[in-house]
C-alpha cells in the first residue's frame, strides 16, 4: 500500500514499487480513510510519503499503525531528522529517501523481517501473560502456591496431549464462567 497527500507522488512511487516485484494493492491520500483501507486490504507493508504537510503524513502513519496490519516505512525526499524522530514515536519501522530508490527492496526486506519478529515476540508475551493468569486462578481456587499451580497446568496438558499455552486460555476463559462464591441454597424457614 502506498499513501501520500499528493496524487502525483503516488503516481511516481507506484512504478518503483512494481519494478521491485511488489503489487500496489491500495493508494490512499485521505487520512480519514487510510486506517479502514489498511484493515480491509491487509497490505504486507505501507509506504507513506512525506508530502506538503508533515502532520498529514504523521496522521497517516498513526492510523496505519493503529490497525497494526503491517509495518510502515516513511518515504522522504531528503534526510529530515525532526520528522523521522516524530514518525518513530508514532510507530514507523524505517524511513527511506527518494535518492535511495535502488535500496528500497533491502529496506522493505529488513522491515518485514523485524515486523514478523515483533509480532512473534508480542505473541510470546501474550501467551506468557495468559499462563500467569491461569496459574493465579488455580492458586486462588486450590489455595496453593505457584509451582503447584503450574504443575496442575502441566499435568492437564500432558494428560490431554496439549501444550500448557493451549490449556491456560481454557482455565482463564472457564474462570469467567464460574461464580466467585458458590451459591448456597437460601435458608428455608420451617413451621
Amino acid at each position: 500500500m502506498i499513501a501520500n497527500e499528493r496524487k502525483d507522488r503516488l503516481a511516481l512511487v507506484a512504478p518503483i514499487v512494481a519494478a521491485l516485484g511488489h503489487e500496489v494493492i491500495a493508494r490512499e491520500i485521505d487520512v480519514n480513510d487510510v486506517g479502514a483501507v489498511t484493515a480491509r486490504e491487509r497490505p504486507g507493508v505501507a509506504l507513506v510519503g512525506l508530502g506538503e504537510s508533515s502532520e498529514h503524513a504523521l496522521h497517516m502513519v498513526e492510523r496505519i499503525v493503529h490497525e497494526a496490519a503491517c509495518p510502515v516505512i516513511v518515504l522522504i525526499h531528503t534526510p529530515d531528522p525532526a520528522f523521522v524522530k516524530e514518525a518513530s514515536k508514532r510507530g514507523v519501522f524505517a524511513y527511506i529517501t527518494d535518492a535511495a530508490a535502488r535500496d528500497w527492496q533491502s529496506s522493505i526486506d529488513i522491515v518485514l523481517r523485524r515486523f514478523t519478529e515483533y509480532h512473534d515476540l508480542e505473541g510470546a508475551f501474550g501467551r506468557r501473560a495468559v499462563t500467569e493468569r491461569a496459574k493465579g486462578i488455580l492458586m486462588e481456587r486450590h489455595s496453593t502456591d505457584e509451582p503447584t499451580a503450574f504443575e496442575l497446568l502441566r499435568e492437564h496438558a500432558r494428560s490431554t496431549n496439549r501444550k500448557v499455552v493451549d490449556v491456560a486460555p481454557a482455565v482463564v476463559d472457564g474462570h469467567r464462567l464460574l461464580p466467585k462464591q458458590p451459591h448456597s441454597p437460601a435458608p428455608t424457614h420451617g413451621a
